[in-house]
C-alpha cells in the first residue's frame, strides 16, 4: 500500500513540474536566473568545484566564454562555490554572477570549463549593476527570475522586477517558518510595499491557477 501511495505521489509531482515547465517555456525570455542554493538543489546536485593549484591572477572583468550563445542560465554565486560538469543547462549557456572577493583559482576553474562570468560588487551583489552588465556584455534584455525567496526579495527591494508570475497549487501547508516568495534581508532599509496590478488569470490542469501581475 505504501509503495502504491509513493508511486501516485511521484506522478503528481511530475504533473506539477510539467506545468511549471509549460509556463516557463511560454515566456520569450533570453535568460533565467537562480541563486546558488536553488542551482545546487535542482541542477548541480551539490557538486563541488575541483579547483586547480594557485597560479595565475585574473582581472575582475567580465569573461565571455561563448560569443555565439543566444540563451543563458545565470547563477548568482557570489563567493564561487558551484561545481559544474558542463557549460550549459538544457542548451542555455551558463553565466556565473560573482563578487570581486572570489578566488583566482575559481576563475581559472570557470575558464577551464568555458563558463562565462561577470562581477557585480566587491563583497556583495549589486543587482542593478549586474543587470546592466548582462545587457552590455551579453545583450540580455529579458530575464526570468526563478530563484528562492532571498534572491527574489533582493531584486524586489531594488525595484528591478517588472512582472510577477505565480502558480497557485491546490495544497495547504501550515509548516512553521516556511519560506516566502520574497525574503528581504533584515539589514536593508525599509521601503514601501511594491504594488502590483493583476494582468491575467488562467486555470490550468490539476486545479492550478496561474496569476500574472505587473509592477506599478
Amino acid at each position: 500500500m505504501a509503495e502504491r501511495l509513493w508511486t501516485i505521489g511521484v506522478i503528481v509531482i511530475k504533473s506539477f513540474s510539467g506545468l511549471f515547465e509549460q509556463c516557463h517555456n511560454s515566456f520569450n525570455s533570453q535568460a533565467w536566473m537562480v541563486g546558488r542554493v536553488t542551482m545546487e538543489k535542482d541542477f548541480t546536485e551539490g557538486r563541488k568545484p575541483d579547483l586547480p593549484k594557485p597560479g595565475k591572477t585574473f582581472p575582475r572583468t567580465p569573461h565571455v566564454a561563448d560569443k555565439e550563445a543566444k540563451s543563458f542560465a545565470i547563477a548568482v554565486d557570489s563567493k564561487g562555490k558551484l561545481g559544474w560538469d558542463e557549460n550549459e543547462i538544457d542548451g542555455d549557456h551558463i553565466i556565473e554572477l560573482l563578487n570581486e572577493s572570489v578566488s583566482d583559482q575559481y576563475l581559472q576553474y570557470l575558464q577551464d570549463k568555458n563558463i562565462s562570468y561577470i562581477f557585480a560588487g566587491k563583497d556583495s551583489i549589486d543587482f542593478a549593476y549586474a543587470l546592466s552588465q548582462l545587457y552590455d556584455v551579453f545583450g540580455i534584455k529579458t530575464l526570468m527570475l526563478e530563484g528562492g525567496g532571498h534572491i527574489n526579495g533582493s531584486l524586489l527591494h531594488a525595484r528591478l522586477i517588472d512582472e510577477v508570475s505565480i502558480l497557485v497549487m491546490p495544497f495547504a501547508d501550515g509548516t512553521p517558518n516556511t519560506p516566502t516568495s520574497f525574503e528581504v534581508a533584515a539589514g536593508l532599509p525599509k521601503k514601501a510595499i511594491q504594488e502590483l496590478e493583476l494582468a491575467d488569470v488562467k486555470t490550468l490542469d490539476h486545479g492550478v491557477v496561474w496569476l500574472k501581475y505587473t509592477a506599478r
